[in-house]
């Protein structure tokens, strides 16, 4: 099963919240009551301010200036009853009534914009993390897969890690990586890595080459996606690290290349071993810089067994006492129930390790149980 950062469904911009409208309509009401039998050295007026002041903090600027103006007809009500519309004191409640609910309303308007705004980026959002990032799918060969994204921003739903996983003729080939640095640019590389991934997995006949295909896609472009033509200040500065594995349907392994990635976790009979490379590779984008090949290591991997891959985004999450995150620790609490439980857990555990639930960097895992031989 595929997991997306939970987002609530958003209600219409601008859409007036019923019971709340009850709220100034009442005030306006007791105010008006009260001040009207008040004693004439009394005055309320001005506690209609709070009416349209509130309005505008959750309905429209056309909802907020019929407030404002049911207030400044209360205003006069009270003006009329007690004196004179025409009095000093009640002209200048008037006057300042009818300036704070133009204010007010204003100020509706400007929310209703930013809130239309930020409608528009979750759903660009949205679409690019469908396209960019796409769901794997719960079953592909003898392999059972579930995946999460957490975006560390609260309007983002996609950022710089990146996974994926493609069948060959042989087996099942997955990607998990994550870019350097964040925003659009870092969107448009994690897309620059997954292209070239998806085009190439299914066609190459050995990891190697499949690997050195991505790293030459990375290279081309070494200011990233952006189309830039100057170069940039630090050709070093664009790279994302990458584990790559491939694993066949009928041989009880798994071949990995790690291109400067965490390794990931096997977990076995209530143990968690990582799968450390002896020879890793740098990142993807800076290959060009050491003389060094690919060379993939294989592991045991039997069935019953899960594979955990995941971004240094989980791995460097803070509790409020800066201690980093102890996934091995975490993971070998699973009870084993399957890929989706053990994200499940490790979710839930590791948002509760977080201060606030918020994490300081986007966090993507993906988990791989092997259920058969074949």
């Amino acid at each position: 099963m595929d997991h997306r950062p939970p987002h609530p469904s958003h209600r219409q911009v601008g859409e007036p919240r019923l019971p709340l409208l009850a709220v100034p309509f009442a005030l306006i009401a007791a105010v008006t009551v009260v001040d009207v039998l008040a004693p004439p050295d009394v005055h309320l007026g001005p506690f209609l301010v709070a009416a349209p002041a509130l309005t505008a903090s959750f309905a429209g600027p056309r909802m907020t200036g019929f407030v404002g103006a049911v207030a400044v007809a209360a205003q006069v009500t009270v003006a009329v009853v007690r004196t004179t519309a025409t009095d000093l004191n009640h002209t200048f409640q008037i006057i300042a009534l009818v300036l704070i609910s133009i204010f007010v309303t204003l100020f509706a308007h400007l929310r209703e914009v930013h809130e239309k705004q930020l409608t528009q980026l979750r759903s660009v959002a949205e679409a690019a993390q469908e396209v960019v990032l796409r769901p794997l799918r719960d079953r592909m060969g003898p392999l059972r897969l579930a995946s999460v994204y957490l975006a560390a921003e609260a309007e983002a739903q996609i950022g710089g890690d990146l996974y994926a996983a493609t069948r060959t003729p042989h087996g099942t080939r997955l990607i998990v990586g994550d870019v350097r640095g964040k925003g659009l640019e870092a969107v448009g590389d994690a897309a620059l890595v997954l292209g070239a991934f998806r085009a190439a997995a299914h066609q190459e006949a050995d990891l190697p080459t499949l690997v050195a295909y991505l790293e030459a896609a990375v290279a081309a472009d070494p200011d990233g996606a952006d189309g830039a033509d100057e170069p940039a200040d630090d050709p070093g500065e664009a790279f994302t690290t990458a584990a790559v594995l491939d694993i066949p349907d009928r041989e009880m392994t798994v071949r990995l290349i790690s291109c400067g990635h965490p390794p990931p976790l096997l977990l076995r009979g209530g143990r968690v071993i990582p799968l450390e490379v002896d020879h890793p590779a740098p990142p993807l984008g800076l290959t060009r810089y050491v003389d060094t090949g690919f060379a993939p290591q294989s592991f045991s991997f039997e069935p019953g067994d899960m594979i955990l891959l995941y971004t240094d985004g989980v791995i460097e999450a803070r509790d409020a006492e800066g201690t980093f995150y102890p996934l091995p620790e975490r993971a070998a609490d699973w009870p084993g129930d399957g890929p989706d439980a053990l994200l499940r857990h490790l979710c839930t555990d590791l948002l509760a390790h977080s201060p606030g639930g918020s994490l300081g960097d986007d966090a993507a895992m993906v988990a791989i149980e092997r259920v058969t031989g074949a």
